[in-house]
């Protein structure tokens, strides 16, 4: 082995080290992020995992490591919502709420999670991940949109439709509720 070979087995093993750290270090807030949007535990998983595979693979391309987090968070974000558009085409209906409501479940707050997420659920993809980023990440508007790399109008417009949409929904669901 030559001294130039040498050194490029150690700088490839020094940019795994750091891709590992970094990867440790953000593993967790990845996978709740993912959970947020996608809200399937499985599903956040996988989009987790493809999320860090492909960060792997445009580990080059990152010119500054104190920036990874939100370099990652657009990789993932973009990630998950590839899922949930290839999802909306393969769309099933969840009786469970139904099931709850019929039997005399008194788990009240169980069933507002439900109405949450089926409302949430009723977004599209843009309106759910700017969603995730402002009340599951906690992110400013300028953060969000400097994530996504689009204006801070565009994040604030996301936000107010996503949340009239919101709206509109869980009244839809109390009334449906309500009328029972």
């Amino acid at each position: 082995m030559t001294v130039t070979e040498a050194a490029g087995a150690r700088g490839h093993l020094d940019r795994a080290a750091a891709f590992r750290s970094l990867a440790d270090k953000h593993l967790d807030a990845a996978y709740r992020l993912a959970r947020a949007i996608l809200r399937d535990p499985i599903e956040a998983e996988d989009a987790t995992h493809d999320a860090f595979v492909q960060a792997w693979r445009s580990w080059p391309t990152l010119r500054d490591v104190s920036r990874f987090e939100p370099w990652f968070d657009r990789i993932l974000v973009n990630t998950c919502r590839n899922r949930l558009t290839r999802a909306r085409r393969w769309r099933t209906t969840d009786i469970s709420g139904e099931v709850a409501l019929t039997s005399g479940d008194a788990f009240v707050q169980a069933v507002e999670r439900d109405t949450i997420g089926d409302a949430l659920a009723t977004l599209s993809p843009d309106h759910q991940v700017v969603v995730a980023l402002r009340f599951y990440r906690d992110l400013t508007i300028d953060q969000i949109a400097t994530r996504l790399g689009i204006p801070a109008g565009t994040v604030q417009s996301r936000l107010h439709y996503a949340l009239k949409q919101l709206h509109a929904a869980i009244d839809a669901a109390d009334d449906k509720g309500s009328a029972r």
